[in-house]
């Protein structure tokens, strides 16, 4: 590539970010009341797992997901673990999933002693692709008392996990339909996509369970934690009994009645997070707004594409990422920008290259090869 071209991209994004020596990928905003309520929380002393702000950021969460039930937990893979669980994932079962993500999708399938079983991508969503999976199922699968078998091992394919990458939803109602179909949970991997609507839904609430991240680099954060969202009683009812070491109600006695996990979110970051729900929708306008500015700016480009939201989606642009023609104008941009004071990544490793998932079955991934290869995230911060 032409170092003119890296620059044009450099200096426009810098413009984009003014005042800054270095302009991270994305970072945290607090311009909201997360001082006050950080400090109201100190202040009460409940900073641990009991306190109001816990029961108000669920009760938000609920309210702007349109989910019945949400649980807050101490972190976006926490809550994914505990959603496998709960969808009934047992070790030695096959989990579908996709093989570009961030590794917590394939830990938290792990942690069960459960086997991932990764299926292709889509170009357009860079989500799992739901013609794959149609292909997959149709043709490497038998169903055997209301179970799905995989053909070639007989193990019991009990999961999906379809992730919404960078806040680009899937085609995820589809992707639930043919899983129904085949005796297939889905729990929704939506960490990165919180705010983001599929035909006017929110991404993570399709599936069986939905969790979402609030990582410190994160659209919205608490400087961790998670939350499990879920339409089912049960299913909710459990998950806040398990996530609080399955302690039974009582005044002074520590009573449990099954193996339960230490994953509630403590007091003092859900008083962080309550302050950034209340800015979410402002921030995601703002992120929409810079997406719409890097569309016009690649516009004129031959060699690069910008990734945009596609038809039936409104995305919130967690993180924005173009596509460059091959691996080396790829690489010389990545060098050329962190060189630059401007940090931008390429895309996750595919997961079944990693040592932890060697030879790890699954279709060719010729699309999450190609785009891994090409992919490079640029700086999506709410802008100021």
């Amino acid at each position: 590539m032409f170092l003119s071209t890296n620059k044009k991209i450099i200096d426009f994004i810098k413009n984009l970010y003014p005042g800054k020596e270095f302009i991270p990928l994305h970072e945290p905003l607090f311009v909201g009341k997360e001082r006050a309520y950080l400090l109201d929380a100190i202040d009460s002393n409940f900073v641990s797992s009991v306190g109001r702000y816990v029961d108000r950021f669920e009760q938000m969460i609920q309210d702007y997901t349109g989910a019945k039930f949400a649980i807050a937990t101490t972190n976006g893979t926490s809550a994914l673990h505990m959603s496998l669980m709960l969808a009934g994932v047992e070790q030695d079962d096959m989990v579908i999933t996709q093989p570009f993500s961030f590794v917590a999708t394939c830990n938290a399938i792990s942690y069960l002693k459960a086997c991932p079983y990764f299926i292709d991508i889509d170009d357009n969503t860079l989500g799992l692709s739901y013609d794959a999976l149609n292909f997959f199922l149709s043709d490497h699968t038998f169903i055997k008392n209301h179970q799905c078998y995989h053909k070639e091992t007989n193990r019991r394919i009990s999961a999906c996990v379809p992730m919404h990458t960078f806040g680009m939803p899937v085609e995820i109602d589809k992707i639930v339909s043919i899983c129904e179909e085949y005796h297939i949970k889905v729990v929704e991997d939506a960490a990165e996509s919180l705010g983001s609507t599929y035909k006017g839904q929110q991404t993570g609430t399709f599936g069986l369970l939905g969790t979402y991240s609030f990582n410190g680099n994160k659209t919205i954060t608490c400087g961790g934690g998670g939350i499990i969202v879920t339409n089912n009683e049960r299913l909710g009812k459990l998950a806040k009994h398990l996530t609080t070491q399955a302690k039974l109600p009582h005044k002074w006695e520590f009573k449990h009645d099954q193996i339960g996990y230490n994953y509630r979110l403590p007091n003092i970051n859900a008083a962080l997070a309550c302050a950034q729900m209340e800015q979410l929708d402002n921030f995601i306008s703002n992120k929409r707004e810079t997406a719409n500015k890097y569309a016009e700016f690649f516009e004129p480009f031959t060699n690069i594409n910008f990734l945009k939201e596609n038809q039936n989606s409104k995305s919130n642009y967690w993180l924005n990422a173009i596509l460059f023609e091959d691996h080396n104008s790829q690489q010389e941009f990545l060098e050329y920008s962190n060189s630059n004071g401007v940090m931008t990544r390429p895309g996750w490793d595919i997961l079944n290259t990693l040592p932890m998932y060697p030879d790890q079955i699954n279709d060719e991934l010729v699309n999450a090869r190609k785009i891994q290869a090409r992919l490079v995230n640029i700086p999506s911060s709410v802008r100021k």
